[in-house]
């Protein structure tokens, strides 16, 4: 899955369209992974079909049931947090499998690898990609360090009780991005992912009426 900064970025620039509470939609679009921290898995809590092998939230499922309620910040921060995972699962990855792609060591050494071993390399090492995000897109954080604003308790698939757990964890990823590991990645391709996924969101958004690139 696409990592938290990546999310984190995403939905930051959406939010620079569409001028939501930014703190209330960026813990919202990190809060699905609050399951795998409290030893739930991602089914309930990224809508996804049993025995989906490649793990596609279902975001018309979202849909039926939290659709009236997409005016909340949290609840759209929710929904952009799906659907980057919708485009990561079913486009993102599929594009890349079986395509030579690099990773570069600290000393500028480039190693040739498969689709399949750059994602290996992708998911077990995010920290240099993380540092390059945050600075990339100027990512404000702070919020991940501040006490949690009153969220409404509307999502049912997670413990919004514990909302406290996933927000300190970000504060424990950003630290940990700060020291410096093996490999660096490439950022085009994430950075085609990113620019990507906001064009989709905006437009999606636009069509459910909670965006109009006209304000």
């Amino acid at each position: 899955m696409a990592s938290s900064l990546i999310h984190i970025a995403i939905a930051n620039e959406i939010n620079k369209k569409i001028k939501k509470d930014k703190s209330k939609l960026l813990i919202g679009t990190i809060s699905p992974d609050i399951s795998k921290l409290v030893g739930e898995t991602k089914i309930k809590s990224h809508f996804i079909e049993d025995n989906d092998p490649l793990e596609i939230p279902r975001l018309d499922w979202f849909l039926i049931r939290y659709k009236d309620y997409l005016q909340d910040d949290f609840v759209l921060g929710y929904y952009i947090h799906l659907y980057v995972d919708y485009l990561w699962f079913k486009y993102f990855i599929t594009e890349i499998e079986n395509k030579e792609k690099y990773v570069i060591k600290l000393d500028g050494t480039k190693v040739k690898t498969t689709g399949e071993m750059f994602m290996y390399y992708l998911y077990n090492d995010y920290t240099n990609l993380n540092m390059e995000l945050i600075d990339k897109y100027n990512l404000d954080l702070k919020i991940f360090y501040n006490e949690i604003p009153e969220i409404k308790p509307i999502i049912r698939e997670i413990p919004m009780d514990k909302l406290y757990i996933i927000v300190n964890k970000i504060g424990e990823i950003i630290e940990n991005s700060k020291v410096n590991k093996k490999m660096i990645f490439d950022m085009d391709n994430i950075e085609q992912f990113i620019n990507t996924s906001i064009d989709i969101i905006l437009s999606n958004l636009k069509e459910l009426g909670i965006y109009d690139k006209n304000d």
